[in-house]
């Protein structure tokens, strides 16, 4: 399994629902809500042979209020 983590902007007023939908679509292990230029951090895990750009542009960012993502893709851990 890799990990990764997707800053998501959202429309105004929509980053409870946006937040809401990850949690009922059960692909995201943690959620946050954040300060700064992104409204939400996720953490994503997907098996080593899935495509993360896929995993994100058809199952992240096709969720209504959602304006942008910013996907970090991680390689160890500490």
């Amino acid at each position: 399994m890799k990990a990764f983590f997707v800053q998501i902007k959202c429309d105004l007023g929509r980053a409870y629902d946006v937040a809401g939908a990850l949690a009922d679509a059960e692909i995201a292990s943690e959620i946050y809500s954040t300060a700064g230029n992104y409204d939400l951090l996720a953490k994503f895990y997907v098996d080593d042979e899935e495509d993360i750009g896929h995993f994100v542009n058809e199952k992240v960012q096709i969720l209504p209020g959602i304006k942008d993502t910013f996907t970090v893709v991680t390689f160890r851990a500490f």
